[in-house]
């Protein structure tokens, strides 16, 4: 009897330490802060308990040594398994992450998560355009493209204005009629001619009756 007691008692011992081995521990989780390639903030808890238990992950952005928000709850089973919470986390932010498995484990990671001094910034390359827009299909050409008559033919031009310079026909041909061209000249020069000859045989007469007067 006393040996099988003690067979017994090194059993549970046994077991007992098995279990211990597999049990989940806060040591199988760690928290960290981390940007994706478009510049997004993210936390990600890794469970790497090898029991595979279900965990619960919440985490809570912490204020003065309170919670200000919860970020967000999640599952997690052990075994390598990673959960993310997206979040744009500023510099040197504190994060509270709380672990519970069910009838084990019910406590925070410690110390809290910091998040690093330098915050995500966006990608520097920008990203590709959607796609190029297509021209509407029932699109018509403007009229305004459409000539608004036909070009003119050669007959119907006008002729250019004539320059300044250019003699003015009708403008000669009047000075030339009101010049010595017209055909009274010659009347109206004879008249002219005899008045002046009747003129002067009037004063030649007049001054030989004057002398005559004188000599009687």
């Amino acid at each position: 009897m006393r040996i099988i007691g003690v067979a017994s008692a090194a059993a549970a011992l046994a077991l007992g330490a098995a279990g211990n081995a597999l049990a989940c521990t806060i040591q199988d989780f760690s928290a960290a802060a981390s940007c994706d390639a478009n510049g997004k903030g993210s936390i990600t808890v890794t469970d790497k308990d090898i029991s595979g238990k279900k965990a619960v992950v919440a985490v809570y952005l912490e204020s003065n040594g309170a919670d200000a928000k919860k970020v967000g709850e999640q599952k997690l089973t052990g075994k390598g398994a990673t959960i993310t919470f997206p979040e744009d986390w500023t510099s040197k932010a504190e994060y509270r992450v709380r672990i519970t498995v069910k009838g084990i484990l019910d406590q925070d990671l410690t110390p809290n998560l910091i998040t690093p001094s330098l915050a995500c910034k966006a990608s520097a390359t920008t990203p590709p355009a959607s796609g190029t827009p297509k021209p509407s299909a029932t699109a018509t050409p403007s009229s305004s493209a459409t000539p608004s008559s036909a070009p003119s033919s050669p007959g119907s031009t006008a002729p250019a204005a004539t320059g300044d310079n250019s003699p003015s026909p009708a403008a000669g041909s009047s000075n030339l009629a009101e010049t010595g061209a017209s055909s009274s000249t010659p009347m109206i020069a004879g008249i002219a001619g005899g008045l002046v000859v009747i003129g002067g045989g009037a004063v030649f007469f007049g001054m030989r009756r004057r002398s005559a007067s004188k000599s009687d």
